[in-house]
């Protein structure tokens, strides 16, 4: 049994040393195409509870600077996304029925972290017409380094004094049973 150990760390770290073909990058409008077999299941996590929100700005549909400490008053969903990424746009219906729901209790900040040399976030946001939806983007994506999960999308839920509760890192059906457990304390 002892040697057993051994060998099967040598195995794992000669699996891990491969070099392996890169893999070809989609093309940005496939990407952005929602499609059912992309499983919205982001990891909730809860290690940065209490921590206030990030002073970084980002720009409304007007272009002017915002920050998320301007929506204190009531508790703040920011969900960061971009046009190329699948489960990002998959879960923004979703989003946008929560908002609808959710309307004068809970503010949901939709930030694109889309470059805007190279994606337009505002003319796929009025491809999908949203009904309560407002767009707003990062295109120095200050709020992605704050938040520093590497991963999109990343959505973190503020209560009415600016206090991170959570964050859900990857995607979720935000008007489904997963969300609305999680919610319920927020908006009820």
């Amino acid at each position: 049994m002892r040697l057993f150990a051994p060998l099967a760390l040598l195995v794992a770290l000669a699996a891990c040393d491969r070099k392996t073909e890169d893999a070809p990058q989609a093309n940005a409008a496939a990407a952005a195409q929602p499609t059912p077999e992309i499983e919205l299941a982001g990891k909730l996590d809860m290690t940065h509870r209490g921590e206030d929100a990030p002073v970084a700005a980002f720009r409304d549909s007007q272009n002017k600077p915002v920050r998320i400490g301007g929506f204190r008053g009531t508790p703040v969903l920011v969900n960061l996304w971009a046009t190329w990424c699948g489960p990002c746009v998959r879960e923004l219906p979703s989003l946008d029925r929560l908002a609808v729901k959710a309307a004068g209790r809970l503010t949901i900040l939709t930030v694109s972290q889309d470059d805007l040399t190279a994606s337009d976030p505002a003319a796929y946001w009025d491809e999908k017409s949203f009904s309560a939806l407002q767009l707003y983007t990062d295109p120095k994506t200050v709020l992605s380094a704050a938040y520093a999960s590497g991963v999109l999308p990343t959505s973190v839920l503020y209560d009415a004094k600016g206090k991170e509760v959570w964050r859900i890192v990857g995607g979720l059906e935000w008007d489904g049973p997963r969300a609305n457990t999680l919610l319920a304390p927020v908006i009820g």
